[in-house]
């Protein structure tokens, strides 16, 4: 087992990307709070996975909620050794004049302060004990971005180039950052994100744009987020991994 006795906290794990890379997680030995506004989702989840793994609401963009999430992985668990910090949102496809301020907001605010946010809360005990992991979920929008996605764009490559930032921060407190870069997954967002009727012609033309020739699953993301949590991977850090089937070559 590759996470053992490892405590992470995963945000935006009530479905998706989250929830996988929490079962994956807990497969690989580790305890694990699955943090998301979608209370019954994550509850969902937890009980799914079993003893070692814990739900609390939280709204990723307000302190207060991170500070709850964090505090239960140290009541809980002992602990909290990892981070992924995966809860998303976008606004959907649409020319960027049209998108409102509020909308914008949000992107940001769940996108960029919601790591400042977790950095603030777990970076001081990572510290302490000179050992730790985040992982950024950022997006190949942030590195090639398509049109019509322009302040979604903009906040993944904030979460992107922050993390890089972070990682050259926090190396000398052996304190790992790393970006974990999907392309256009197969999730509840993809409608937002395609801004067309999800139907078959429609998604085989998003298709088309990545060279393996599919959308990426929630396995694909968290089988990365195993690996850069792991010992394995111990050597690494300020890493923007695509996760993409070529999309961003």
């Amino acid at each position: 087992m590759r996470l053992q006795n490892k405590v992470a906290i995963v945000t935006g794990a009530a479905s998706g990307f989250g929830a996988e890379i929490a079962r994956y997680y807990v497969r690989e030995g580790a305890k694990v709070v699955i943090a998301d506004l979608n209370e019954a989702g994550a509850q969902k989840v937890a009980a799914e996975i079993g003893a070692s793994a814990v739900a609390v609401k939280c709204d990723v963009s307000k302190r207060a909620d991170i500070d709850l999430a964090v505090s239960t992985a140290v009541q809980k668990f002992g602990s909290v050794d990892i981070v992924v910090n995966n809860a998303g949102y976008t606004h959907k496809n649409q020319p960027f004049l049209n998108v409102d301020e509020a909308t914008y907001d949000r992107c940001f605010d769940v996108n960029v302060k919601a790591i400042y946010h977790m950095i603030n809360a777990v970076v001081p005990m990572m510290r302490a004990k000179k050992s730790g992991c985040i992982i950024n979920v950022g997006s190949t929008a942030g590195i090639r971005p398509r049109p019509g996605l322009t302040w979604y764009n903009a906040s993944k490559g904030a979460a992107n180039l922050l993390s890089k930032s972070l990682a050259v921060e926090l190396a000398g407190d052996n304190i790992r950052v790393n970006v974990i870069c999907p392309v256009m997954g197969d999730t509840g967002m993809l409608g937002d994100f395609m801004g067309i009727p999800n139907t078959p012609e429609n998604r085989a033309k998003f298709i088309a744009t990545i060279p393996m020739g599919r959308l990426s699953v929630p396995r694909d993301i968290a089988n990365a987020a195993v690996f850069l949590a792991s010992e394995e991977a111990s050597f690494l850090t300020g890493l923007e991994l695509p996760v993409d089937g070529g999309r961003t070559i």
